[in-house]
């Protein structure tokens, strides 16, 4: 059983943010090795290599290794993951790109969870506090509990 499963197994209902909740904020996902960044940097006219040259087939087959994951949320801001394979006999794109969403998405929690425990700290709006609100005029003081 998965963590997921087991919360809602175990009828835990208050506000939290679901897997869901992180799939339906992702606005989109784009991939790409460091090979392709260092190519692209290259091909405009960027630095890339130290000794100013394009990047040696050993460098260039290292950075093919090394994948990233760019997600776009819904409101512009972006997360990044990344997945790095150790021998070229195991890389595999597909899995690669599997990792690195993964690792991006688990960035994503920290951040929505962030989110939800502010709106979660706001004091709830009284009808004496929304009346004042509407009227223009100032909010009553509340007695700190």
């Amino acid at each position: 059983m998965n963590i997921e499963q087991e919360i809602q197994a175990k009828g835990l209902t208050a506000p939290r943010i679901t897997p869901a909740d992180i799939q339906a904020n992702i606005a989109s996902e784009h991939y790409f090795t460091a090979a392709d960044g260092a190519s692209g940097a290259y091909r405009n006219g960027g630095d890339v290599h130290p000794a100013g040259g394009s990047p040696g087939q050993q460098t260039t087959q290292a950075l093919g290794l090394l994948t990233f994951c760019v997600l776009v949320l819904r409101n512009g801001f972006t997360v990044t993951g990344e997945s790095a394979c150790a021998s070229p006999e195991n890389f595999d794109a597909e899995i690669g790109r599997k990792i690195a969403r993964q690792n991006a998405v688990s960035k994503v929690w920290p951040l929505m969870g962030y989110a939800l425990r502010t709106e979660l700290s706001r004091p709830a709006l009284t009808e004496v506090d929304a009346a004042a609100d509407v009227a223009g005029t100032p909010r009553p003081d509340h007695p700190i509990i």
